[in-house]
C-alpha cells in the first residue's frame, strides 16, 4: 500500500490538545448535572403555579345558620375534569344519623369534605342550616364540624395529649370523658402507663383500631354540633364499633 506523508505532532501541541479537551469536558459534565436539577425544579414550579392559581376561599366571619341540617341541592363536583358527584341531592337532618353507602370511588368522602367546605362544588348548592357554605369563611364554618378520617394523624406524645389536640385547653377530665366515649379505656387499661403512655411517631406502638379510637376521642372532645365519620371505624372490630356508635 501507499502510505501518506507522516504527520509530526510536537509535544507542545499534544499538551495543548489535552488541556483544551479537559476544559471542554468539564462544562459538558456540569451542564448535564444542571439539566437534571432544572427538570426536578420544574415539577415544583408547576405545583407552585397550581397552588397560586387556586382561588382563595372567602366569606363572612359569622355563620347565621338556623339549626344544623346539611342539604345538598344538585351538587356537581369533579377532580381534574373527572366527574365524581353528578347532581347529588339529599338532606342530613339534625338529630339523626345519615349514612352514605356505596362502593369505593362513589364520592362518599368527597361529599363529606364538600359539606365542610374543604373544596367548593362546581355547581349546585350546599347549605348548613339554610346558609350557603360558600358564603362563610372556612375557619368560621369549620367550628361547626368535627371530622374523623380513615387515615389517622397522631404525634409522638402521650395518648392523653394526642386526644387533647381536639380542644385547646381541655381539662384532663374532659379528655378522659371523650376517651371513654370512644372506648379507649379498653386498651389503655392494658398499657403500663395508661393514658400517659408514649405512642411513637404517628402511633406506631398502637394497632389500627386503637389509633382510630384516639382520633374519634379527639373529635368528640371538640363537641362540635356536626360529627362526620369518614370510614372512621374501618379498623375497629364490630363489637367495639357498636359501643362507639351507641356512645
Amino acid at each position: 500500500g501507499v502510505w501518506g506523508p507522516a504527520i509530526g505532532v510536537s509535544a507542545s501541541n499534544v499538551f495543548l490538545f489535552l488541556l483544551f479537551a479537559g476544559r471542554i469536558y468539564d462544562p459538558f459534565t456540569s451542564c448535564f448535572m444542571l439539566m437534571a436539577e432544572v427538570f426536578s425544579a420544574l415539577v415544583s414550579v408547576k405545583r407552585m403555579k397550581q397552588i397560586d392559581a387556586t382561588p382563595e376561599q372567602t366569606g363572612t366571619n359569622v355563620c347565621n345558620n338556623k339549626g344544623y341540617d346539611i342539604e345538598f341541592k344538585n351538587v356537581v363536583f369533579s377532580y381534574n375534569e373527572e366527574p365524581v358527584l353528578k347532581g347529588v341531592s339529599f338532606v342530613a337532618k339534625q338529630g339523626e344519623v345519615t349514612a352514605l353507602v356505596g362502593p369505593s370511588g362513589s364520592g362518599k368522602s368527597t361529599a363529606s369534605k364538600l359539606a365542610a367546605r374543604f373544596w367548593d362544588a362546581d355547581s349546585g348548592t350546599i347549605t348548613l342550616g339554610g346558609v350557603d357554605v360558600k358564603t362563610v369563611e372556612p375557619e368560621t364554618l369549620f367550628k361547626n364540624y368535627a371530622i374523623v378520617f380513615q387515615d389517622v394523624t397522631l404525634f409522638h406524645d402521650t395518648i392523653l395529649e394526642n386526644i387533647r389536640l381536639g380542644k385547646k385547653g381541655a381539662t384532663d377530665e374532659e379528655v378522659l370523658r371523650a376517651a371513654k366515649l370512644a372506648n379507649c379505656d379498653e386498651f389503655t387499661e392494658k398499657l403500663p402507663n395508661g393514658y400517659q403512655t408514649m405512642i411513637g411517631e404517628n402511633g406506631s406502638a398502637l394497632s389500627g383500631g386503637e389509633r382510630q379510637r384516639i382520633s374519634i376521642a379527639r373529635a368528640l372532645l371538640k363537641e362540635a354540633p356536626i360529627l362526620i365519620l369518614d370510614d372512621a371505624v374501618s379498623a375497629v372490630d364490630v363489637k367495639t364499633e357498636q359501643k362507639i356508635l351507641e356512645n
